[in-house]
């Protein structure tokens, strides 16, 4: 095995940080969560999950918005599922999200706070 240098570990220390800061819930109001069942993994939801991280660090957005998992969301037939949640706005949840899905919701739904309404698949009852 190689030795690692000062700088090295260096960096690794700070690609680390930057790791654990993404999981961080701690002063982040806003959600993404994506269905990680069985289901939800088989549909593509690892790939929905990695260009929501993706998007949200490029779009200058990690300080306030998180990026969790859950187990299944109980619509197998929608995956992969993602619920959003902003304060100030109905909690939704996207069905069959795809990478360039992610990128949108993103945009729309966390930046001009518009809902995606062509791809929501569930709201709470206190919305219908």
């Amino acid at each position: 095995m190689a030795k690692l240098s000062l700088e090295d570990l260096r960096a690794l220390r700070a690609k680390m940080k930057i790791l654990l800061e993404r999981r961080d819930p701690e002063g982040k109001d806003i959600q993404i969560i994506v269905g990680m069942g069985t289901c939800g993994i088989a549909a593509g939801a690892k790939n929905t999950f990695n260009a929501f991280i993706n998007e949200v660090d490029e779009k200058g957005l990690a300080k306030q918005v998180i990026v969790r998992q859950s187990g299944c969301m109980g619509l197998c037939s929608e995956e992969p599922t993602v619920e959003v949640v902003v304060p100030g706005m109905e909690t939704v949840v996207y069905g069959k999200v795809n990478a360039e899905q992610a990128k949108a919701i993103v945009q729309s739904h966390l930046i001009d706070k518009k809902v995606l309404e062509n791809i929501v698949v569930k709201k709470p009852a206190a919305s219908k």
